[in-house]
C-alpha cells in the first residue's frame, strides 16, 4: 500500500468507520474488519484511550474493531481493499 493511501486510511479510520478487507497471515483466511479510530466512536465503546501517531516506517496498522469490540491489528501488506461505510 502506498504511503498516500496508508494516510487517507488513517484519515478515514480517525472520521468514522472503515470497513478493511485484507488476508490473515497465520490461516490465509480473508478478514472483512470494520473498525475505526474516531475518538466519538472509541468513547461510546468505553474506550479512553487514543492512538495519536503511526509509525510511517511499520506495515501494522491497530484499530478497534466494531465487530469484536475489541483493538485489532493488521499488516497493511495484506489489505486487499478498504471503504469508508459510515462517515
Amino acid at each position: 500500500m502506498q504511503t498516500n493511501e496508508v494516510t487517507k486510511l488513517i484519515e478515514s479510520l480517525r472520521d468514522g468507520i472503515v470497513t478493511v478487507t485484507f488476508k490473515k497471515i497465520n490461516t490465509d483466511e480473508i478478514r472483512v474488519m470494520p473498525c475505526t479510530l474516531d475518538p466519538k466512536v472509541l468513547t461510546e465503546n468505553g474506550i479512553t484511550t487514543e492512538i495519536k501517531s503511526f509509525d510511517p516506517a511499520s506495515d501494522h496498522l491497530v484499530a478497534w474493531a466494531l465487530d469484536k469490540k475489541a483493538w485489532r491489528s493488521f499488516r497493511l501488506s495484506t489489505v486487499i481493499s478498504w471503504e469508508v461505510t459510515n462517515a
